[in-house]
């Protein structure tokens, strides 16, 4: 099948290399052309607009950053909603606010497209080997046309309702482990005075009823920081984090509903972010605070 990969971030990247890797013939998109390049010299088919794309593909993967960036992709000029998409299934892939899921969705659906969204959980490194969890949204005729491709994709797939309930639910899963990358740093914190190693200390802490499933992947990278090591790759970066927790507070205050402990971690993002750690891994946030909170003591 030709599909089209609209955004070629971290994640697009990857989704774009494992579709490569069972077979597509894929075309991609992005703001930055040079995001590109590593797929174009890897045999993707590179086009001038999220339009294009489209109406070059049978479908169409989008992940992008934020909303703003899905509003101008979709409604900008030569956008996808200036596409002929009569017939062309989306299924988008971003993690935003669940009302552009339902306005974006509905916009390609009144102009005969099929769309169908869905977030996703997991990193670059599950994306690349077809293991995201899909939180799927929409009609169950467009999410059956869509199954093919997301069972190449994701290791499980829940269709959880209709259009934005996706979204509702990506924002909800994200939002305790940002919390406790935050958590654990202060945890780390209250920990200096035993002098333990960072690979013993994390070894423990990894070992405990309060911790969760995404420790057994990071934990040794958390270890090796703590350790004044290099950080490594980045799987998902502080200021995609940061995104992620704003776009639940802020989904959380149009429902009129209060998120006290997310929003004094997106300060703490918001921190890191500033200090210029923005493409660093979220779980540097770990990592970092004991570190400043040993700077300020001295």
């Amino acid at each position: 099948m030709k599909v089209g990969v609209c955004g070629t971030g971290r994640m697009g990247s990857s989704i774009a290399q494992r579709l490569m890797s069972v077979g597509h013939d894929v075309a991609v998109w992005n703001r930055d052309s040079a995001k590109t390049r590593p797929l174009v010299d890897a045999g993707a088919k590179l086009l001038g607009s999220p339009a294009a794309l489209v109406e070059d593909c049978e479908a169409v993967i989008v992940m992008l950053l934020n909303d703003d960036a899905t509003e101008a992709v979709y409604r900008g000029p030569n956008g996808i909603l200036q596409a002929k998409l009569a017939g062309r299934l989306l299924i988008d892939m971003s993690t935003v606010r669940p009302d552009t899921m339902q306005s974006v969705g509905t916009a390609v659906i009144q102009q005969g497209g099929v769309f169908v969204e869905c977030p996703v959980g997991g990193s670059t490194g599950p994306a690349r080997e077809g293991k995201l969890f899909g939180l799927v949204g929409g009609a169950h005729a467009d999410v059956g046309r869509a199954l093919p491709i997301l069972e190449q994709l994701c290791r499980r797939i829940e269709h959880v309702g209709e259009l934005g309930s996706g979204a509702t639910l990506k924002l909800a899963i994200n939002l305790p482990l940002l919390v406790y990358w935050q958590a654990l740093g202060e945890a780390l914190t209250i920990c200096r005075p035993l002098k333990l190693t960072p690979d013993r200390l994390i070894d423990i802490l990894s070992d405990t009823a309060g911790t969760p499933t995404a420790m057994k992947g990071r934990g040794a990278v958390i270890a090796r920081g703590l350790s004044g090591q290099p950080r490594g790759e980045t799987a998902f970066g502080i200021s995609a984090a940061k995104k992620d927790l704003a776009t639940a507070v802020q989904f959380a205050a149009s429902m009129r509903a209060a998120l006290p402990v997310a929003s004094s971690a997106l300060a703490c993002f918001d921190e890191a972010e500033a200090a210029g750690l923005g493409d660093a891994d979220a779980t540097t946030i770990s990592v970092r605070w004991p570190q400043r909170s040993a700077t300020k003591s001295t």
